[in-house]
């Protein structure tokens, strides 16, 4: 199948390695090994648990443990309604395949994972794009969205919190989006990485697989948990939905890794600390961040309520990766260009780093702001 160049993808892995100050991070700072056993209070008996672990394919859809706590981050959903994949983005791309194809339409908000619009398309969906305006909050218009759906209507996806722009559906306006895609009878798909990240109330919000009857969720151990070295993702939905699933599964995954579940299970056993941790460290930036866009006329944003990103609107005219560019070449402080992510005329900043590096990188891209010619 011919697609469209992953465009954030292919900018990090251009850029992401010649950078001193790495603005563009969305997975909270990284744990190491060491401090994850730590944090569980189980160093001996993990090293001695791996040490003896025979490296089979272990269980093909997710081991019984780890399928268990994953349930566990939901209201409705039971061990049997949960599959592994590699990443939300192997969860995400498994979704699509099983139930997009010619002849469908496919409706994505934009921005987003560009995963939501260009496999569809590439499959030979046809793809209606509901765009997220920073005068809505960057939340979907609903009327407009009722006007795009009809009974060729295949899959609606969504993504809360939103990557790019921060933006936060809760559960009563799921809710309303759940009940579009019912009058319509479509699956919803909706990425949910950066949940439990809420930067105010409670960590998690209502997700979409507990809300509606064709709902699926897709997470993964990167962002939230900060565990993106072990590729590992999710999808929780209905066992139909699964079992179609895993038709194209088995093309593509088979199982994910024994020692990835096995660490996984470690930190959702204490997602709390986890989770109380990288709210501490994205909340904590996200006031630097907004106390230092204060002093920039140059740029403005519609603050996230949670995730690890922002959208900063670019107030004046430059394309938005030479700005990216020209920054990183410069200062050594790196951003992703709206561009890329298809709205022009943006920057995505994430503050997920260490404060050391959002204070130090934010310093140097003031410095580059202030020295433009505009």
């Amino acid at each position: 199948m011919k697609i469209k160049d992953f465009g954030v993808e292919m900018w990090m892995n251009a850029y992401e390695n010649d950078c001193t100050y790495n603005l563009a991070e969305t997975c909270v700072e990284s744990l190491t090994v060491e401090q994850l056993l730590e944090l569980g209070g189980c160093r001996e008996q993990a090293v001695a648990d791996i040490l003896g672990m025979k490296l089979t394919y272990g269980a093909i859809e997710g081991s019984p443990r780890l399928r268990m706590l994953i349930a566990g981050l939901y209201e409705k959903q039971t061990p049997e309604n949960v599959i592994t994949a590699h990443g939300a983005i192997g969860a995400n791309h498994l979704v699509i395949e099983a139930l997009a194809g010619p002849g469908d339409e496919v409706v994505s908000v934009l921005p987003t994972y560009q995963q939501h619009y260009s496999i569809p398309e590439a499959l030979g969906a046809e793809v209606h794009i509901l765009p997220l305006r920073s005068g809505n909050a960057f939340l979907p218009d609903l009327d407009e969205l009722r006007g795009m759906v009809n009974k060729n209507t295949k899959l609606i996806c969504i993504n809360n919190p939103n990557n790019p722009t921060g933006a936060l559906m809760e559960r009563e306006f799921l809710q309303e989006v759940a009940g579009i895609a019912r009058s319509v009878d479509a699956w919803l798909l909706c990425d949910e990485v950066y949940r439990g990240l809420n930067h105010e109330g409670e960590p998690f919000t209502a997700s979409v697989a507990d809300l509606y009857e064709k709902g699926i969720s897709t997470g993964s151990m990167s962002k939230t948990f900060s565990l993106a070295g072990l590729r590992l993702g999710w999808i929780a939905g209905p066992k139909a939905l699964l079992e179609q699933v895993s038709r194209h599964r088995d093309y593509s995954t088979i199982s994910c890794g024994m020692i990835d579940e096995y660490l996984a299970g470690i930190a959702l056993e204490h997602k709390e600390a986890v989770i109380a941790r990288n709210r501490a460290i994205v909340t904590g930036n996200l006031a630097v961040l907004e106390r230092w866009l204060k002093g920039q006329p140059k740029l403005s944003f519609v603050k996230p309520r949670a995730g690890t990103t922002a959208f900063l609107k670019m107030e004046f005219d430059m394309p938005s990766a030479d700005f990216c560019r020209g920054l990183l070449a410069e200062k050594g402080v790196l951003l992703v260009p709206g561009s890329v992510m298809d709205r022009e005329g943006y920057l995505r900043i994430g503050y997920a780093n260490t404060p050391e590096v959002i204070a130090a990188g934010l310093d140097k891209m003031g410095e580059y702001l202030a020295e433009l010619p505009l």
